[in-house]
């Protein structure tokens, strides 16, 4: 499977999709808005890679000007159900249909390691106006919470190294690194931040099953590792309710020039 059709395979699951995977807490908007140097509020931006439209939707509540970015047509449906009033164009963040210097933030949430960075990262560049602000971000299994470690440990074993925290840290923790070498002019910021949520154990199996992975290994492989997982998750969580901990791993650049 290539990465474009892995990336595209979340068409399959797309109202799974936005019924389980998480959303992001205040703290990471107020962390772009502090290292960007100015506000999400009024801005214009661009969110890549918008899938179903769970960091466009609270973008929005954070009064910024949105427009969506979407290969898969399966999760751009999903999103223009959702949010109809929000402007929504097929693309990626490897070719932005977008004009020079038209937007004041670029933003990907779970997103990015998706693109080729040789490509993506000058096309963002090429979009923001100067000043900008382009903004990556992944929630990822807290490693600090024991349960969470296991189970992507479980995922490690299970499908030969594919899906270990759900996202490479290769990526993750280590775009500001890739942004500096791409382009020495950018300074990337790093930040992390924690966050948790209680949900119903069913609601967490299919937050699980939605990732890419499972597409891969087809069906029947995962539905018995869900199953597993479900089994020993009860023996931690007897009542039902799994809380689910995560570190916003976090990387914000400006592009050079004054707004």
């Amino acid at each position: 499977m290539t990465q474009t059709t892995r990336a595209l395979s979340f068409d399959q699951v797309a109202a799974q999709y936005a019924a389980a995977r998480p959303g992001y807490p205040p703290a990471l908007f107020g962390a772009v808005e502090d290292i960007a140097g100015s506000p999400l509020k009024g801005a214009d931006v661009v969110d890549v890679g918008a899938g179903t439209g769970i960091a466009t939707a609270l973008l929005r509540d954070r009064g910024a000007h949105v427009i969506a970015v979407e290969p898969g047509p399966g999760m751009a449906a999903r999103l223009r159900s959702a949010l109809p009033d929000v402007p929504l164009v097929l693309g990626t963040g490897d070719a932005l249909p977008l004009a020079d210097s038209s937007v004041d933030f670029i933003t990907y949430a779970q997103a990015w390691h998706w693109t080729d960075p040789k490509r993506s990262v000058p096309e963002a560049i090429r979009v923001l106006r100067p000043g900008g602000t382009l903004a990556l971000w992944w929630n990822v299994s807290d490693p600090d919470v024991a349960w969470a470690a296991e189970q992507d440990a479980r995922l490690a074993r299970s499908f030969n190294g594919v899906g270990g925290n759900r996202h490479p840290y290769s990526v993750t923790r280590k775009a500001p690194e890739i942004l500096r070498d791409l382009d020495p002019a950018l300074e990337p910021v790093y930040r992390c931040l924690r966050w948790s949520r209680r949900v119903p154990l069913d609601s967490h199996i299919a937050n699980l099953g939605s990732h890419s992975v499972f597409r891969m290994v087809g069906p029947n492989v995962a539905a018995a590792f869900l199953a597993h997982e479900r089994t020993r998750l009860l023996r931690i969580f007897p009542d039902g309710i799994v809380e689910e901990a995560y570190a916003v791993d976090l990387t914000v650049v400006r592009k050079p020039g004054r707004p």
